[in-house]
């Protein structure tokens, strides 16, 4: 629930990373659970969550599909990957503690 609640806080036309979310939820060194919970959830803002550095780490279509997403919102790309100074999303210290 607390990694939900952390990715549903990420605002449209902003990304994060998996490590990010999992830190925002309270659980240091969490990425992969974060993986685990966007691979179940439904109707969480999936296409906002990326690996470190900006990377989609999704393969094929599902990556494509992603980046469309992303596109879609304003996400700016350098490349293959997200401009993460203009497009990354801050967690505060105020959202870990409502987590």
């Amino acid at each position: 629930m607390r990694i939900e609640a952390a990715i549903r806080r990420i605002p449209r036309g902003k990304v994060s990373t998996y490590g990010a979310v999992a830190r925002a939820a309270g659980i240091p060194h969490g990425a992969r659970l974060v993986a685990r919970v966007l691979h179940r959830g439904f109707g969480l803002p999936w296409q906002r969550v990326l690996g470190a550095g900006g990377e989609i780490k999704l393969r094929g279509d599902s990556g494509v599909e992603q980046r469309l997403r992303l596109e879609a919102e304003g996400v700016r790309f350098h490349g293959r990957k997200v401009d993460m100074k203009q497009c990354e999303f801050r967690f505060g210290r105020e959202s870990r503690r409502q987590a």
